[in-house]
């Protein structure tokens, strides 16, 4: 399946974890869209990370100007790979995922799937996307631009995850 239809529109040039942080908090994907960036002073990105390089160190990942993934397999089609340490935010894992096939399909690329991979508890999640799963990013990717083009970050959204949050200071500090 190759998808053109947001394509033909605009240009794609989000990033999957600015589709993440729209499934998550808008006000954390504004504040990172504008350079507002905290996940250096957070140990669970530290964390996730280190996951990430110890894991898996023979696979190669995948990156452009917009993408940056875990790691890359192929059989006869391109399997994406990602590598969380918990999951505590599994939607915005999946869409993450999901946006990576959908790029990838965009520009021609043949991907099969991806899988979720959480290594701490020994567990992989496949991940397909579906022609309803496109419409889902589409939405999504509309969202972010309507977020983006705020003159304000949206207001705080005060959910339990905020605690773990690499912006939780700056919300709430």
């Amino acid at each position: 399946m190759k998808i053109t239809s947001f394509e033909e529109k605009k240009e794609l040039r989000f990033k999957g974890i600015q589709v993440a942080y729209a499934t998550v908090c808008l006000r954390k994907l504004w504040l990172f869209s504008k350079g507002i960036t905290m996940e250096h002073t957070s140990d669970r990105v530290a964390l996730g990370k280190f996951l990430d390089e110890t894991s898996f160190k023979r696979e190669d990942g995948f990156s452009d100007e917009n993408v940056s993934i875990d790691f890359v397999t192929s059989r006869e089609d391109l399997i994406v790979h990602e590598v969380k340490s918990s999951k505590a935010l599994e939607e915005a894992h999946i869409m993450q995922v999901k946006y990576y096939i959908y790029y990838l399909r965009s520009k021609g690329i043949q991907v099969s799937h991806g899988l979720l991979h959480y290594p701490r508890l020994r567990r992989i999640e496949r991940v397909d996307l579906s022609e309803g799963d496109v419409k889902g990013i589409e939405s999504i990717l509309h969202r972010i631009e309507e977020v983006l083009s705020l003159p304000t970050p949206p207001k705080v959204i005060n959910k339990p995850y905020c605690k773990k949050c690499a912006y939780y200071e700056f919300c709430y500090g």
